[in-house]
């Protein structure tokens, strides 16, 4: 009997495992602006928020970001993809920390520790594209080891 059960309940948790996707988040909803997120690796899931939407298209505004790190970060690189129609039309990677180059107040921290920023990001662009378009992210470590991921969906409808 207690090895149907423990058959059982393994076969649950794969189930389970095998299922699990991580739900679409929603930065922000505003007049004709939509910003949605989604996290693409299957093991973490993470919190990121902005304030308004209407700041996305200031020079500088507020971001919130949350999450336990899975895996240390002496080097961190990004890579982001423009996403358009199912193509890629634009891709852009950038390190954020190495030895003795250090752009965010995180770099050096280690597996297990939380993840939290608050405060202002400036992104350098004037306004946001019009259109529906998907802007995927992937930070990697030095071990090239996913550190997060996710897909964010924008939907942009103002016309400048």
């Amino acid at each position: 009997m207690k090895t149907s059960n423990a058959l059982v309940l393994i076969l649950v948790l794969l189930y389970i495992n095998a299922s699990t996707e991580w739900p679409t988040h929603t930065v922000c909803k505003e007049d004709n602006l939509e910003i949605y997120y989604k996290s693409c690796d299957p093991q973490q899931d993470f919190a990121f928020s902005i304030d308004h939407c209407s700041d996305i298209t200031t020079h500088t505004f507020n971001i919130r970001a949350a999450m336990v790190l899975r895996h240390s970060i002496k080097e961190l690189y990004v890579k982001l993809n423009l996403i358009i129609n199912g193509k890629t039309v634009l891709t852009y990677s950038e390190t954020l920390c190495e030895p003795g180059l250090s752009k965010l107040i995180f770099c050096g921290k280690k597996k297990g520790e939380h993840l939290y920023y608050e405060g202002p990001v400036t992104l350098g662009i004037k306004e946001i594209p019009q259109g529906d378009y998907t802007i995927s992210a992937k930070l990697t470590n030095e071990d090239h080891v996913t550190v997060a991921c996710a897909d964010f969906t924008v939907k942009n409808y103002l016309e400048y």
